[in-house]
């Protein structure tokens, strides 16, 4: 899939990237990339410092327009450097942000191209903090970095682990995938912030000995999908998934990690009571063995087969649509056929707000796939058909159904009191 087809917020942004002296800022030129591909124009902005680690023709090559660096060149024209990129900007981050920037820009000095445009720029500024450990934790960097953030300016918090120093612990750049989830979330409108919402995603798995077991083909990237664009939007999130080979979907959102469909019933119950609403996008297994095998089950010459004696799973949906009480509940149905009816027919009997119904038959949607195509019904039968879009696309059309739904629920709700 072509990387310009994503769901995003920086398509056909205006995007200064700066860069200050750390050796953290080879990993910059991956973020450079990233960004260009997913559709930004980018500017670099890099100090002298900063040009010791990696050459200005590294980021010009990259992001395709010129690398700025000396405090006194103008621009096209007689523009003035700094001002004319701080007039079309939408965004900028400081990555590495060193102690010594964050330094000057907290007490106001300017003395270079990238603190004179900090000073220039009145959008949105993320600092992306990379250093030792040792300089992270000094009192003196903290109080610079409370005193930003009082000004509104955005942090991220650095990454632990192996340090180029030598040392071991906080102090490492962000990944650019965190880095730009972080972009992402600043050009975001958060309509959701006064919600809690309970997500599930991926298979569960019931084994049948310690090397066999029943699971399905759920790759669980919808779920993810929905659990990061919620958070995105300012909604408190937890995700409850089964085994997957997802990365959580983002630092801040808390990722339960289970098993078998009881370790998931489990997990969201747990969490249910504080939910004020509930997406049920994970796929559970109706069915597990009645006795599961302690030894591996050993193939027999002249066996034909074996029969498996299986019990029915909990419903945890019907459990949650039973006891949702003022929650809003949704759920997913993944149908071979007769996709709304059957789709209808679950929304009605779990007791749902809505449902999420997507066929499995079409090929390149839904397992594994970075696209989907859903059908959206509500409680009353109006249904919404989503075509085939990225799944972050689609999770953000979800959600949108889901605020509507809330809207239309608690405006009944506060009628009635």
């Amino acid at each position: 899939m072509d990387q310009d087809n994503f769901y995003t917020m920086l398509k056909n942004r205006e995007i200064m990237v700066g860069i200050a002296g750390g050796i953290a800022a080879y990993k910059t030129a991956e973020l450079v990339r990233s960004l260009t591909k997913k559709g930004a124009n980018v500017h670099v902005v890099m100090t002298k410092n900063a040009m010791e680690f990696v050459t200005p023709l590294t980021f010009q090559t990259i992001s395709g327009n010129p690398v700025i660096y000396n405090m006194f060149e103008l621009l096209a024209g007689s523009k003035i450097g700094h001002i004319s990129l701080s007039d079309i900007a939408d965004q900028m981050v400081i990555a590495p942000a060193t102690a010594n920037v964050i330094g000057k820009v907290a007490n106001g000095i300017a003395d270079d191209f990238l603190t004179t445009m900090i000073m220039a720029t009145v959008v949105p500024i993320l600092f992306v903090p990379s250093m030792n450990t040792k300089m992270w934790e000094s009192k003196i960097v903290q109080d610079n970095i409370n005193k930003l953030r009082d000004a509104g300016y955005e942090f991220m918090e650095p990454a632990s682990g192996d340090l180029a120093c030598g040392w071991e612990g906080k102090g490492r750049m962000p990944t650019v995938e965190d880095i730009l989830e972080k972009m992402e979330d600043i050009f975001t409108e958060k309509d959701l912030v006064n919600e809690r919402i309970l997500i599930t995603a991926g298979p569960t798995t019931e084994f049948i000995d310690p090397v066999r077991c029943i699971t399905n083909r759920s790759s669980g990237k919808m779920g993810y999908a929905i659990a990061k664009i919620a958070r995105r939007r300012g909604a408190d999130v937890v995700l409850v998934t089964g085994r997957t080979a997802l990365p959580p979907p983002r630092i801040d959102v808390p990722t339960i990690m289970v098993t078998t469909a009881a370790e998931m019933r489990e997990a969201v119950m747990e969490h249910f009571t504080r939910a004020t609403v509930v997406i049920k996008a994970a796929a559970v297994a109706d069915y597990r063995c009645k006795s599961q095998n302690c030894q591996k089950i050993k193939k027999r010459h002249g066996e034909e087969g074996i029969t498996l004696d299986l019990s029915r799973n909990p419903d945890i949906l019907a459990e949650l649509g039973e006891n949702k009480g003022k929650r809003i509940v949704v759920g997913f149905a993944a149908e071979s056929n007769d996709l709304i009816e059957h789709a209808t027919e679950k929304l009605q009997k779990k007791n749902l707000d809505m449902i999420v119904a997507n066929d499995i038959t079409q090929s390149g949607i839904g397992f594994a796939s970075d696209e989907n195509e859903v059908t959206l019904i509500d409680s009353t039968g109006r249904t919404r058909h989503v075509p085939r879009l990225p799944k972050d696309e689609v999770a953000s059309i979800i959600l949108d159904a889901v605020k509507r739904v809330i809207k239309k629920k608690r405006k009944v709700e506060d009628d009635w009191y």
